[in-house]
């Protein structure tokens, strides 16, 4: 192969992590937030095939050691990709609830290294289409009497969340630091020719 084909293969397999986030963003951003999307299990199984097809490809053109741990910080990258589209998208809407009741429950564990007691607040709502109509939260937010702004998903899909609580930014900013280095892994190791 000549030089200028190989430079345009090694940029073009450095930029294919990219392109894989952008297309698997897509496709998670149709299937959580369209209103045309596919069935869970048409969106999980083409979710799974966009992943592999792109890791496989990232593997055999980079090859080697080099490869499989390039194609396993992009599916790592792209998953994550996935979680940003998630935290986008499956809240739209939001609303300005009274909080009607306030319930707790303490969840105990027990035996050595088992996670701490933890209280789990349940706050029954009053919204005004009447939906959500509880939420839940891990700390005490509001008091009975208080209004609280919820986000939520008019298509039922998700629990409703404070308003704010879920952003995308945390799993974004750790996909573009894998896709990144999957990047440099496919930059610095080609598959010989």
């Amino acid at each position: 192969m000549r030089e200028g084909g190989r430079r345009v293969r090694r940029a073009g397999t450095a930029l294919l992590p990219w392109g894989a986030a952008g297309g698997v963003y897509g496709w998670a951003s149709w299937c959580y937030g369209g209103s045309s999307a596919p069935s869970g299990a048409v969106a999980l199984v083409g979710g799974a095939v966009l992943v592999l097809a792109c890791c496989a490809v990232y593997g055999v053109l980079v090859g080697g050691t080099g490869g499989f741990f390039g194609a396993l910080l992009l599916s790592l990258g792209m998953l994550l990709t996935v979680a940003a589209a998630d935290q986008a998208a499956s809240r739209p809407a939001t609303a300005t609830c009274a909080v009607r009741e306030v319930h707790t429950k303490v969840q105990h564990s027990s035996g050595e290294g088992a996670p701490p007691t933890r209280t789990v607040y349940r706050f029954v709502l009053g919204c005004p289409d009447g939906y959500p109509a509880e939420l839940k939260e891990d700390r005490a937010v509001a008091a009975v009497g208080d209004e609280v702004k919820v986000a939520y998903d008019p298509a039922r899909r998700v629990s409703a969340e404070l308003e704010g609580r879920t952003t995308p930014w945390k799993s974004a900013a750790w996909a573009a630091a894998l896709l990144a280095l999957s990047m440099t892994v496919a930059w610095a190791k080609q598959a010989p020719e």
